[in-house]
């Protein structure tokens, strides 16, 4: 359901997911993942879906089983990513959400590496907070958990306590099952396709305010 105006999320920190969160990357990845996907004989329209919100070699070893070294295969495409960077934008609302939590309140929880993260948070004009976690950081991806229950830990926080934004259904899974609360971001999926999923959802960021309580932070919409 969407997130509404009068409803409220009570929370001690918040876990961003990147792409299709904080920046709109969709251009970039559906250009260079396409050209890669053409080159290994896979068809881009049903790779896409899942490449969203997985870390590159997850999606490699899933789809292209016939290649010999995988591990070189998510490089080519970090590095084309890395360096692609037309028509990357903010989320509407990301940077003022961002400006309005405290820097010690809130982390990065991405599948992409670290120098691509850097580079797409730069280009948007976002800050790359003190709690970073990329592909580098976990052994296994989204939909597994551990990613946000690290981000979370950074924070010195539960996950419990954390809202935790995605928009894919890898990055939900997992915030869902790390024990934080979801709010989903209707960027790479449809707001109709998150209601019959039954997440909370948001069209962007824009509409997004958060006020200190105490020791905990109130999310409401406007």
């Amino acid at each position: 359901m969407r997130f509404e105006s009068g409803r409220q999320l009570t929370a001690r920190g918040f876990l961003f997911d990147m792409d299709g969160t904080l920046v709109d990357s969709g251009a970039v990845v559906e250009r260079v993942w396409g050209v890669w996907a053409r080159r290994q004989g896979i068809d881009p329209v049903g790779l896409m879906p899942v490449a969203h919100g997985r870390r590159a070699i997850e999606t490699i070893r899933m789809f292209a089983t016939h290649v010999t070294d995988p591990e070189a295969e998510a490089r080519w495409l970090e590095e084309a990513e890395r360096l692609d960077l037309d028509g990357l934008v903010e989320i509407p609302g990301a940077r003022a959400l961002i400006a309005s939590l405290p820097p010690d309140s809130w982390a990065l929880v991405t599948s992409a590496d670290a120098a691509l993260a850097r580079s797409r948070l730069e280009a948007c004009g976002l800050p790359v907070p003190r709690v970073f976690i990329t592909a580098e950081s976990v052994e296994r991806g989204k939909p597994d958990p551990h990613c946000y229950r690290l981000g979370a830990e950074g924070l010195g926080l539960d996950p419990r306590d954390c809202i935790v934004f995605e928009d894919a259904d890898a990055g939900l899974a997992a915030g869902r099952a790390s024990g934080a609360q979801v709010v989903a971001v209707a960027s790479t999926q449809s707001s109709e396709g998150l209601d019959r999923k039954g997440e909370l959802w948001v069209p962007d960021l824009s509409g997004l305010r958060v006020r200190r309580d105490g020791d905990v932070f109130r999310l409401s919409h406007v």
